[in-house]
């Protein structure tokens, strides 16, 4: 985001005190008191409204939480000299005597903070067409020139070993610099804004990008960088024209994964009008079936449209609601063994969903030899929980004992758990549902691994403590 530290104070004709942070650290959040936890972003500042009958006890206190909140930035309504003698002392970063009264101080940033993002998402969207556009016309030095230009800066492109391939803007007056923070070499670079952004990915790596921007802080030309670099990645690789056609697909599927009105409007320009999609997972037994060639042919006969991603020869795509029974009949009838596994329909904005359910059903398939499963069709938790003996269940319920409160309850932490499960990890939903702040909610779920030893980004720890919850309903347990 292009708002910092420094422009906030500004925008609410506050006073800067400097901390740990300065005044050239960009924004990203804004949060009360009560609902901060953590920061989210080590190289983004997280904006903690503080009422000014609060602030002393803020900057007093020795607790868990005090350590984060120096690496914050306290915004206060509160000021004069012995508050800011008091936030020098703290050794915190601070805003105050703010303009806008206690009460208004989190509207007021909440606001700013979005208006910003959507100036910055536009302008991104926009820069990007015209780099798709450059990349058309002049290649590879007409992308490197039009980014230059568009981040007010310059910008200079390596191979894998360190040699130019093009420069831009004051790009050729900076080679030294821009090589020796691309390979890491120990020498001092002049330029602290440099950013490197590599183009391909471990062995696929072929070059780097280092680009400088006027703005040092400027997420705008970190976002564009990136998105830069894999523009130049799919021009700087000839040898499999197949290569784009594939990457593009995979990154949409991504963004349909991701939900929200964007994968809406993105299924639209595919050409999608539907409100729902059913999600499929497709796998050979044999490596010798081409899954995706089979997938696409047998879309080209129905004039489906190409929703798919393809990954080691299992392929995951999006289907019409009327058009599931004849991919069913199509992997039913092929001579090779096919597992297909068939999520349920569900919205264009949230088909995560969909696809979670097709891979446990394609992973039903496989472990029952069955061509076709549909999600549906598959023995449901409390199917599993009720062949359970009460010992088993009880054992089960276990894993959760260090959840319990003093009184050897289950309560807070147990509850957030259950919800935060039964949203699928969906972080907004599950802290509404549970009418708590994101940053409340991300430090209990971080307890809850601490305490547990799960981890909620691993499958089977998620699938272990749903199993658990579900046993602790289990008499005695």
């Amino acid at each position: 985001m292009s708002r910092d530290v420094a422009s906030i104070a500004r925008t609410l004709g506050g006073e800067l005190v400097e901390g740990a942070r300065n005044g050239g650290t960009p924004v990203d959040e804004v949060v009360g008191l009560d609902d901060f936890s953590v920061v989210g972003h080590p190289s983004y500042a997280t904006l903690v409204v503080v009422p000014a009958r609060r602030l002393r006890e803020a900057l007093g206190a020795t607790d868990d939480r005090a350590a984060a909140l120096r690496q914050a930035v306290l915004v206060t309504h509160g000021g004069g000299a012995a508050t800011r003698r008091a936030v020098q002392a703290a050794g915190m970063t601070a805003i105050v005597s703010a303009e806008p009264a206690d009460e208004l101080l989190a509207p007021t940033l909440t606001a700013l903070l979005a208006v910003d993002q959507a100036a910055e998402d536009r302008a991104v969207t926009s820069a990007m067409k015209v780099l798709t556009l450059a990349a058309r016309r002049g290649g590879v030095s007409g992308v490197v020139a039009e980014l230059a230009h568009r981040i007010d800066g310059w910008a200079v492109l390596l191979d894998r070993h360190g040699q130019v391939i093009t420069t831009a803007g004051a790009g050729g007056l900076h080679i030294q610099d821009a090589i020796a923070v691309a390979l890491d070499r120990p020498v001092r670079v002049r330029h602290r804004g440099l950013q490197v952004h590599a183009v391909g990915a471990g062995e696929d790596l072929s070059a780097r990008l280092v680009v400088s921007s006027r703005t040092e802080a400027s997420s705008r030309a970190r976002e564009l960088g990136s998105q830069t670099a894999a523009l130049l990645d799919l021009l700087l690789r000839t040898d499999d024209p197949t290569r784009t056609e594939r990457l593009g697909r995979a990154v949409m599927v991504d963004a349909l994964l991701a939900g929200g009105d964007a994968a809406a409007e993105l299924l639209r320009k595919w050409g999608v009008h539907e409100t729902t999609l059913t999600a499929f997972v497709l796998t050979a037994r044999s490596a010798a079936v081409e899954v995706e060639r089979l997938v696409t042919h047998w879309l080209d006969e129905l004039g489906a449209a190409h929703i798919l991603t393809a990954d080691r020869n299992t392929v995951t795509g999006f289907l019409r609601d009327d058009q599931v029974d004849a991919i069913g009949d199509r992997a039913e009838a092929y001579s090779s063994a096919l597992f297909l596994g068939l999520g349920l329909p569900a919205p264009v904005d949230a088909l995560a969903r969909s696809a979670a359910e097709a891979r446990l059903a394609v992973e039903a398939a496989r472990a029952e030899g069955r061509r076709v499963v549909r999600y549906r069709s598959i023995p449901t938790v409390q199917y599993v929980i009720d062949r359970l003996s009460d010992g088993d269940a009880l054992r089960l319920g276990h894993l959760l004992d260090p959840l319990r409160d003093a009184d050897g309850r289950h309560g807070e932490l147990t509850e957030t758990l259950r919800v935060y499960l039964a949203e699928n990890g969906a972080w907004g939903v599950t802290a509404e549902r549970l009418g708590v702040h994101r940053q409340t909610l991300t430090g209990r779920i971080h307890r809850v691994e601490e305490l547990t030893g799960l981890s909620m980004a691993d499958a089977d720890d998620r699938a272990s403590a749903w199993l658990a919850l579900r046993a602790l309903g289990r008499p005695g347990a």
